[in-house]
């Protein structure tokens, strides 16, 4: 199933895409699409529906993030060694856990904002990973079974405040709007292979990054694992797989987003985003 959120932001409502490319309203059902919902039980429910039956939703209404409220949005670092290799940085050992705000997450077609005074904001598409069930110290066999579903995510990175100024990485990207996440939530039974999906970004219309998940330095079945070993997760919750090469600070000389840029981003059978820098 292809899930989604579609209303003004703060008030979206659920929905699925239907077989002929229909928005159907699914707030007769469930509430939202959040940690109550976010289940194998729920899905389940879900499958079971005449999805044709319900009610159809205008295409020209907004699309919103496709995750109402997770409770963590976790991000892994450096996980295609082409590009750590672009960043002069080793290829991590071990899978570089880092958090963004969840209060970065926006809709696939909302504005980013630009902070007057940011200088190097930065993009980075990515593979996000939807957990549907409470997993704690799991094997990497039992990941699987735990993973609801997949979406698109673009990891928008400031990398002045990111790498220049102290601290963690979170700090440069968790500015509202540093996490489009959408426009759907794409269960794991859609997906045939995880780890040989195709994935590109385009800025302004000249591609920037190409990719596929099967050059990951860890797949997602071992970051899964890695993550529950040291923090509990629960349905919901966002884990972020890392980005292919092709971000502005790997290229000579350095690129990075101005206002009015626009961003197009895609990965097989997840959909695409398109943004437009705005300065606040």
């Amino acid at each position: 199933m292809k899930l989604l959120r579609i209303g003004n932001s703060g008030k979206e409502k659920p929905a699925v895409l239907d077989n002929d490319g229909k928005f159907r309203d699914l707030s007769s059902i469930i509430k939202d699409l959040d940690s109550v919902n976010l289940n194998f039980k729920t899905l389940s429910k879900l499958q079971g529906l005449d999805i044709s039956s319900l009610p159809e939703i205008s295409k020209n209404e907004r699309i919103g993030p496709c995750i109402s409220k997770p409770g963590k949005f976790i991000a892994i670092g450096l996980n295609y060694s082409d590009h750590a290799a672009e960043t002069g940085l080793k290829v991590p050992t071990e899978p570089i856990i880092f958090m963004k705000a969840t209060s970065s997450i926006c809709g696939p077609y909302d504005n980013i904002e630009i902070v007057s005074g940011s200088k190097k904001l930065d993009w980075e598409v990515e593979l996000g990973v939807i957990i549907g069930k409470n997993a704690k110290h799991i094997s990497q066999e039992e990941s699987h079974s735990h993973i609801l579903g997949y979406c698109l995510v673009n990891d928008l990175s400031e990398r002045e405040w990111q790498i220049e100024k102290m601290g963690q990485w979170v700090k440069g990207k968790s500015h509202d709007t540093f996490g489009p996440i959408g426009p759907y939530l794409v269960t794991k039974d859609e997906i045939k292979d995880v780890n040989n999906l195709n994935m590109s970004l385009d800025l302004n219309g000249k591609r920037m990054q190409t990719g596929n998940t099967r050059t990951m330095v860890f797949n997602v079945d071992v970051i899964v694992s890695y993550v529950s070993k040291f923090m509990s997760l629960q349905p919901g919750d966002i884990i972020t797989t890392g980005t292919p090469p092709g971000v502005g600070m790997g290229m000579k000389p350095q690129k990075f987003l101005k206002a009015g840029d626009e961003i197009k981003l895609s990965i097989d059978n997840l959909g695409e985003q398109k943004s437009k820098l705005v300065t606040i």
